[in-house]
Protein backbone atom coordinates (compact mmCIF):
# COMPACT_ATOMS: atom_id res chain seq x y z
CA UNK A 1 0.00 0.00 0.00
CA UNK A 2 1.38 3.40 -1.30
CA UNK A 3 0.08 6.46 0.84
CA UNK A 4 -1.04 9.06 -1.77
CA UNK A 5 -2.97 11.28 0.28
CA UNK A 6 -3.22 14.04 -2.61
CA UNK A 7 -4.85 11.49 -4.94
CA UNK A 8 -7.73 11.54 -1.94
CA UNK A 9 -8.31 15.18 -2.67
CA UNK A 10 -7.15 15.74 1.27
CA UNK A 11 -4.62 18.62 0.64
CA UNK A 12 -4.38 18.69 4.52
CA UNK A 13 -3.67 14.97 4.88
CA UNK A 14 -0.85 15.35 2.24
CA UNK A 15 1.36 17.23 4.33
CA UNK A 16 0.63 14.52 7.31
CA UNK A 17 2.70 12.03 5.48
CA UNK A 18 6.91 11.98 4.46
CA UNK A 19 7.42 9.62 1.83
CA UNK A 20 10.76 7.86 1.22
CA UNK A 21 12.11 7.71 -2.44
CA UNK A 22 9.83 4.30 -3.28
CA UNK A 23 6.91 6.40 -2.74
CA UNK A 24 6.23 4.52 0.60
CA UNK A 25 5.30 6.87 3.61
CA UNK A 26 8.01 6.46 6.72
CA UNK A 27 6.61 8.64 8.55
CA UNK A 28 3.22 9.72 9.66
CA UNK A 29 1.43 13.02 11.10
CA UNK A 30 -2.23 12.50 12.41
CA UNK A 31 -4.54 14.26 14.76
CA UNK A 32 -5.17 12.44 17.67
CA UNK A 33 -8.64 11.62 17.08
CA UNK A 34 -10.03 8.44 16.16
CA UNK A 35 -11.21 8.86 12.81
CA UNK A 36 -7.59 8.92 12.56
CA UNK A 37 -6.56 5.76 13.61
CA UNK A 38 -7.11 3.51 10.87
CA UNK A 39 -4.37 5.59 8.87
CA UNK A 40 -2.11 4.63 11.65
CA UNK A 41 -2.88 0.55 11.24
CA UNK A 42 -2.28 0.93 7.60
CA UNK A 43 0.83 2.55 8.20
CA UNK A 44 2.31 0.04 10.80
CA UNK A 45 0.27 -2.76 8.28
CA UNK A 46 2.05 -1.55 5.57
CA UNK A 47 5.78 -1.51 7.23
CA UNK A 48 4.96 -5.13 8.60
CA UNK A 49 4.11 -5.91 5.04
CA UNK A 50 7.55 -4.19 3.14
CA UNK A 51 9.38 -6.07 6.51
CA UNK A 52 7.59 -9.65 5.54
CA UNK A 53 6.69 -10.31 8.58
CA UNK A 54 4.62 -13.62 8.80
CA UNK A 55 1.01 -13.06 9.66
CA UNK A 56 1.30 -14.33 13.21
CA UNK A 57 4.07 -10.92 13.58
CA UNK A 58 2.22 -8.66 11.62
CA UNK A 59 -0.97 -9.05 13.94
CA UNK A 60 0.78 -8.89 17.32
CA UNK A 61 2.26 -5.34 16.20
CA UNK A 62 -0.47 -4.27 14.68
CA UNK A 63 -2.27 -5.00 18.30
CA UNK A 64 0.14 -3.14 19.89
CA UNK A 65 0.29 -0.05 17.61
CA UNK A 66 -3.79 0.50 17.72
CA UNK A 67 -3.87 -0.48 21.50
CA UNK A 68 -0.60 2.58 22.18
CA UNK A 69 -2.17 4.91 19.53
CA UNK A 70 -6.22 4.20 20.68
CA UNK A 71 -4.75 4.89 24.57
CA UNK A 72 -2.67 8.25 23.32
CA UNK A 73 -6.25 9.23 22.01
CA UNK A 74 -8.35 8.54 24.75
CA UNK A 75 -6.56 8.68 27.48
CA UNK A 76 -3.27 10.97 26.48
CA UNK A 77 -5.01 13.69 24.85
CA UNK A 78 -8.76 12.96 26.30
CA UNK A 79 -10.65 15.03 23.74
CA UNK A 80 -8.30 18.05 23.72
CA UNK A 81 -6.61 18.69 20.36
CA UNK A 82 -3.03 17.08 19.66
CA UNK A 83 -1.51 15.34 17.00
CA UNK A 84 0.42 11.77 16.56
CA UNK A 85 3.84 11.27 15.44
CA UNK A 86 4.33 7.92 13.42
CA UNK A 87 7.91 6.59 11.54
CA UNK A 88 9.44 3.94 11.37
CA UNK A 89 11.87 1.30 10.05
CA UNK A 90 12.80 -2.31 9.13
CA UNK A 91 16.41 -3.11 9.85
CA UNK A 92 18.05 -6.55 9.13
CA UNK A 93 16.91 -7.84 12.53
CA UNK A 94 13.52 -6.45 13.24
CA UNK A 95 10.54 -3.95 12.83
CA UNK A 96 10.55 -1.17 14.83
CA UNK A 97 7.21 1.80 14.86
CA UNK A 98 7.55 4.74 16.58
CA UNK A 99 5.21 7.12 18.75
CA UNK A 100 5.33 10.48 19.43
CA UNK A 101 2.78 13.21 21.36
CA UNK A 102 2.18 15.54 23.06
CA UNK A 103 -0.13 14.55 25.73
CA UNK A 104 0.98 14.68 29.45
CA UNK A 105 3.81 12.86 30.16
CA UNK A 106 2.83 9.05 30.63
CA UNK A 107 4.84 5.81 30.66
CA UNK A 108 2.10 3.21 29.44
CA UNK A 109 4.42 0.71 31.74
CA UNK A 110 3.13 2.33 34.92
CA UNK A 111 0.73 -0.28 36.90
CA UNK A 112 1.42 -2.89 34.13
CA UNK A 113 0.75 -5.91 35.71
CA UNK A 114 -0.70 -9.33 34.37
CA UNK A 115 -4.40 -9.39 34.79
CA UNK A 116 -6.09 -11.39 37.04
CA UNK A 117 -7.86 -14.01 34.89
CA UNK A 118 -8.72 -16.50 37.68
CA UNK A 119 -11.13 -13.50 38.46
CA UNK A 120 -14.93 -14.10 37.27
CA UNK A 121 -14.65 -10.65 35.06
CA UNK A 122 -17.42 -9.08 36.76
CA UNK A 123 -14.90 -8.92 39.06
CA UNK A 124 -11.97 -7.81 37.50
CA UNK A 125 -10.76 -4.17 37.66
CA UNK A 126 -11.61 -2.57 34.49
CA UNK A 127 -8.88 -1.66 32.19
CA UNK A 128 -5.05 -2.81 31.96
CA UNK A 129 -5.94 -5.79 29.77
CA UNK A 130 -5.48 -4.19 26.14
CA UNK A 131 -2.17 -2.38 27.58
CA UNK A 132 -1.27 -5.94 28.74
CA UNK A 133 -1.65 -8.21 25.44
CA UNK A 134 0.00 -5.35 23.52
CA UNK A 135 3.19 -5.13 25.18
CA UNK A 136 3.54 -8.92 25.56
CA UNK A 137 2.80 -9.13 22.06
CA UNK A 138 5.69 -7.31 20.95
CA UNK A 139 9.68 -8.62 21.27
CA UNK A 140 10.20 -4.89 23.00
CA UNK A 141 8.14 -1.88 24.04
CA UNK A 142 10.46 0.96 25.43
CA UNK A 143 9.16 4.36 26.32
CA UNK A 144 11.25 8.16 27.03
CA UNK A 145 10.62 11.13 27.97
CA UNK A 146 11.99 13.71 25.08
CA UNK A 147 12.19 16.93 25.44
CA UNK A 148 8.72 16.77 26.98
CA UNK A 149 7.17 14.59 24.14
CA UNK A 150 6.38 11.03 25.03
CA UNK A 151 8.09 8.59 22.60
CA UNK A 152 7.14 4.94 22.30
CA UNK A 153 8.82 2.37 20.19
CA UNK A 154 7.39 -0.91 19.69
CA UNK A 155 9.71 -3.66 18.06
CA UNK A 156 9.45 -7.32 16.87
CA UNK A 157 12.30 -9.14 15.48
CA UNK A 158 12.56 -10.80 11.87
CA UNK A 159 13.85 -13.99 11.87
CA UNK A 160 16.28 -14.82 9.53
CA UNK A 161 13.51 -16.53 7.23
CA UNK A 162 11.27 -13.15 7.57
Amino acid sequence: MTFDFEAAGDTKAADAAQTSRSGRANALRVPAVIEALEQVSDFVVDLGRRARLSESSLYRLRLAADELATNIVLHGYGGETGEITVDGGIDPGDVWVRFQDDAPAFDPRQGLHEPALDVPLAQREIGGLGVFLAFTAVDVFEYELVAGRNVSTLVMRRPAGE
